[in-house]
C-alpha cells in the first residue's frame, strides 16, 4: 500500500513524521509531492506521479501550506491532521470539510466536527516515537525540566511557574529552542518533567506528556488535563497539582521519594509504549478505513465548486499565503457572487494584517 503526504519530504516535522516512520514500519510506503511539480498542482498530477494508486492522501498540517487542488474529485480517501484544533478552530473545521477524514490530535473536539457536519472526525491524541527515547538509563541530572514555547501573553504563567522552579531545582535552559533530539536528551536525564499549559487552553497536555513518560520521567501537570479522557489515572501514571504554588512542594515531595517515583515512572511509560507509540496510532487509522471501505464522505464532494473554492481561499488567506487567495478569489468570481464577496472580505483581512505587520517592524 501507498500514503500520499501532501508536503515535501524535507518539509516533514514532528508528528507527521512519527506517523510517516510508522507506516513505513507497517509495510506501508509513504510517498511526498513530486519535486518536479509545483506545489499548487492539482493533487490528480501528484497522484499521477505514484507508481501505484496511493491508499490514502493525508494532509500532514504542514508549513508551508499546501492544499492541492481537486480533493474534492480524486477518487482516493483523504484525510487531514488537526494538531492544534484549540486555535482558529471554526476555520479549522471549515478546511475539513475537503476531506473524507479530519484526524485530532487532542480529545474533546469530535463533537463540534460533527456537529459542523463533518461525518467523520476521529480523535487520535499525541503520541510518540519511542525510538527517541531510548536512553531511560542516562544519568538523571535535572531535577526538572520543560521544554516548550515560553514567548507571548498565552504563557505567562508558564514564565511565573518555571522562574520561580529554577529558583529551587536543577534544570535545564527552559527558555531557548530545542531541537527533538535534544528534548529527549533533557527529558531522558531528568527526574521531572513539569507541564505548565498555555493560559487559553490549561487543560492542554500536548505532547509532552507521551515524551516525558516515555522517557521514564515523571510528569507533573495543572488537573484537570486531558489525560483521564485517554485513559491515564492521577497518582497512577502522572501526578496533578491544582494551583502554580503547588510545583515546588510537590516536586520537593517526589525528588525525595524514589519509590513512589519509580512506580508511578514504570506504570506510565508501559502505557505508553503499549498503547501511544505511533505504531498504536497507526494501527488505529488502519481500523478506522479499513471498517468502513475508505468511504468517500467528504462534505465538499457535494458542494457547489464555488463553496469548494472558498474554503481553500479561507486556508490560503489563514496561513498568509495571499497570492493562492487571490487567484482562488479569481476563480470564485466566476461561479458564486456570495463566495465572491466572503471571499474578499476575508482576503481583505489577510492583507489587513500583513500590512500591519510590516507598520509593527519597521517602528
Amino acid at each position: 500500500m501507498i500514503v500520499l503526504m501532501l508536503c515535501r519530504e524535507d518539509r516533514l516535522f514532528k508528528e507527521p513524521a512519527g506517523y510517516a516512520a510508522a507506516l513505513q514500519r507497517r509495510g506501508i510506503r509513504v510517498v511526498f509531492l513530486d519535486r518536479t511539480l509545483p506545489l499548487d498542482a492539482d493533487v490528480h498530477k501528484f497522484v499521477e506521479h505514484c507508481d501505484k494508486k496511493p491508499w490514502l492522501i493525508l494532509h500532514p498540517d504542514s508549513n508551508p501550506a499546501v492544499m492541492p487542488g481537486g480533493l474534492n474529485r480524486v477518487a482516493i480517501p483523504t484525510a487531514l491532521f488537526q494538531n492544534d484544533p484549540y486555535v482558529y478552530t471554526h476555520r479549522r473545521i471549515r478546511w475539513a470539510m475537503l476531506f473524507d477524514y479530519v484526524l485530532l490530535l487532542h480529545q474533546g473536539f469530535e463533537e463540534r466536527f460533527r456537529a459542523a457536519g463533518h461525518p467523520a472526525p476521529v480523535t487520535l491524541p499525541h503520541a510518540v516515537d519511542l525510538t527517541f527515547f531510548n536512553d531511560v538509563d542516562a544519568e538523571r541530572r535535572y531535577d526538572v525540566s520543560a521544554v516548550g514555547c515560553s514567548e507571548g501573553p498565552n504563557y505567562r504563567t508558564r514564565r511565573e511557574v518555571l522562574s520561580q522552579l529554577e529558583k529551587e531545582f536543577r534544570m535545564n535552559d527552559w527558555r531557548r529552542v530545542h531541537s527533538y533530539r535534544e528534548l529527549a536528551d533533557v527529558y531522558c536525564r531528568s527526574f521531572i518533567v513539569a507541564n505548565v499549559a498555555r493560559d487559553d487552553f490549561p487543560t492542554d497536555v500536548s505532547l509532552r506528556f507521551a515524551e516525558a513518560m516515555a522517557a521514564g520521567a515523571l510528569f507533573v501537570t495543572f488537573t484537570p488535563s486531558e489525560l483521564p479522557a485517554m485513559g491515564f489515572t492521577e497518582g497512577v501514571h502522572y501526578i496533578g497539582v491544582s494551583r502554580s504554588s503547588d510545583f515546588a512542594p510537590t516536586i520537593r515531595r517526589y525528588l525525595n521519594d524514589k519509590v513512589g517515583r519509580e512506580s508511578i515512572v514504570k506504570a506510565a511509560r508501559e502505557k505508553i509504549v503499549q498503547e501511544h507509540s505511533y505504531d498504536a496510532r497507526v494501527e488505529k487509522l488502519i481500523e478506522c478505513l479499513s471498517r468502513n471501505g475508505g468511504k468517500l464522505q467528504a462534505p465538499a464532494r457535494k458542494w457547489p465548486e464555488g463553496r469548494v473554492r472558498g474554503i481553500y481561499l479561507d486556508f490560503f488567506a489563514a496561513n498568509g499565503n495571499l497570492r493562492d487567495a487571490a487567484r482562488e478569489l479569481l476563480q470564485i468570481s466566476r461561479w458564486s457572487p456570495k463566495e465572491t464577496l466572503i471571499g474578499a472580505a476575508l482576503l481583505g483581512r489577510a492583507w489587513s494584517k500583513r500590512l500591519s505587520a510590516r507598520l509593527r517592524h519597521l517602528k
